[in-house]
C-alpha cells in the first residue's frame, strides 16, 4: 500500500512532461558526459532588475536549460549563489518555489543569487546511463556540476561561494552532487525526502516515482542490485558529506497549520484532503529516512541541523517553512549574515 502513494509525489509535484530529444535505447555514458563542453550562455531575459530568467546551453543533454534568478539586493561587490532545486514536478509547472512559496519576498533583502533549474521531471538531478524512451536525456549532474558553475559565476558576478537545496525528489540529489562535486557546495540543505537508494524500500520508492512519469529507473542507475544503487546512497556515503553545513528537515505527516479548514494556498495546489491524507503517508516515509540519516551523521560525529516537526504533510506550506528554518545555516555556509 504504502509504495504507490508514496509515488503519488509526482501529483503533488507537477504533470508529466516528455523530453524533446529523446532517442530511444540511445546510450549515453557518464563518461562522455564529463568530457562534454562546458555550458554556454544562450540568453537572458531580465524580468525585473531583482528577477531573471537565464538560458544556459547544456552539452551532454544538448539543449537549452532555463534557470530562473533572483538577483542580490546588492550588487556592488561579487555574491555568493544558493541553488534550490525543486521536487518531482522539475518546476515545469506550478509546482515550484517561486509560484508556491514566498521565495521571493524572503530573499528580497539579502545578497545572494537564487539560481532555480528548470526541467528534469523524475530525474532525480542525475546522470542517467540511458536516454529513457519516456522522459529522455538526463545528465543533470554533468550539467549542475560541470557545465553551470562557470556560466553562472560569469553572468551574474558570482563570488564563487555556493550552496545547495531541494525538497521531495531533489531531497536526495543535493546530497549527491555535492559528494560527486568535491569543494562545489559549502552547505547542503534537504526538505522531506528519502536519501536511501540502496534500502530496499527507498529504491522501491525511487522506481516508483519515476515510473509514475513512464520511466524506467533501470536507465537511470542500472537493474535492481546493481551497484550503483550503493554507490547514489548519501546513507552509505555520508563520510564524504563531513566538513559541509548540514540541514535535514521532515514533518512527521499529521496535519498541522496548513491543513487547517480555511487556509488559502497558492494556485496549482493539490485539493485539502489530498494533501493531508496522500501528502501526510508520503511524509511519514519522509520522516522515517529522514530520521535514519540524522541517525547516521550523528554515529559518524558530522555536525548536521535536523529539524524533525510533531506535525506537516508533504506540501510546499512546509517547504517554505523549511527554507526559512534552514537559512541560518545555508547563511553560515555563504558567509553571510542570518
Amino acid at each position: 500500500m504504502l509504495l504507490p502513494v508514496i509515488a503519488a509525489t509526482v501529483a503533488l509535484g507537477g504533470s508529466v512532461t516528455t523530453a524533446a530529444g529523446a532517442v530511444p535505447g540511445q546510450v549515453t555514458t557518464r563518461d562522455a558526459a564529463a568530457e562534454a563542453a562546458v555550458g554556454r550562455l544562450d540568453h537572458i531575459d531580465e524580468l525585473s532588475d531583482r528577477r531573471w530568467s537565464v538560458f544556459v546551453y547544456s552539452p551532454s543533454m544538448d539543449k537549452v536549460v532555463e534557470l530562473q534568478v533572483l538577483r542580490p539586493a546588492d550588487t556592488s561587490e561579487p555574491r555568493p549563489t544558493l541553488y534550490m532545486l525543486n521536487g518531482a514536478g522539475a518546476g515545469v509547472d506550478g509546482a515550484n518555489w517561486i509560484k508556491q512559496t514566498d521565495i521571493v519576498d524572503f530573499f528580497a533583502d539579502k545578497n545572494v543569487n537564487v539560481v532555480i533549474p528548470i526541467g528534469g521531471y523524475g530525474a532525480f538531478y542525475t546522470d542517467w546511463r540511458k536516454d529513457d524512451p519516456k522522459l529522455g536525456r538526463n545528465q543533470w549532474e554533468t550539467f549542475l556540476t560541470r557545465e553551470l558553475p562557470s556560466v553562472v559565476d560569469e553572468a551574474l558576478g558570482t563570488n564563487g561561494a555556493n550552496a545547495i537545496g531541494g525538497l521531495s525528489m531533489s531531497a536526495i540529489s543535493v546530497f549527491n552532487l555535492a559528494t560527486h562535486a568535491p569543494g562545489l557546495y559549502r552547505g547542503v540543505a534537504s526538505y522531506s525526502g528519502c536519501a536511501r537508494s540502496s534500502d530496499p524500500v527507498g529504491q522501491a520508492a525511487i522506481r516508483a516515482i519515476i515510473a509514475r512519469g513512464g520511466g524506467d529507473a533501470s536507465n537511470m542507475w542500472g537493474p535492481i542490485g546493481d551497484p550503483e544503487w550503493v554507490d547514489q546512497d548519501p546513507y552509505v556515503n555520508a563520510e564524504k558529506l563531513r566538513g559541509l553545513e548540514l540541514y535535514l528537515s521532515s514533518g512527521s505527516g499529521l496535519p498541522g497549520h496548513y491543513e487547517e479548514p480555511g487556509v488559502m494556498w497558492a494556485g496549482g495546489s493539490p485539493e485539502l484532503a489530498n494533501q493531508t491524507l496522500v501528502g501526510g503517508v508520503i511524509e511519514v516515509a519522509a520522516n522515517l529516512c529522514t530520521q535514519q540519516v540524522a541517525q547516521r551523521f550523528a554515529e559518524l560525529g558530522i555536525p548536521a541541523t535536523v529539524d524533525l516537526e510533531s506535525t506537516g504533510t508533504h506540501s510546499w506550506g512546509y517547504w517554505q517553512d523549511d527554507l526559512r528554518s534552514s537559512w541560518p545555516v545555508l547563511a553560515r555556509a555563504l558567509d553571510l549574515p542570518a
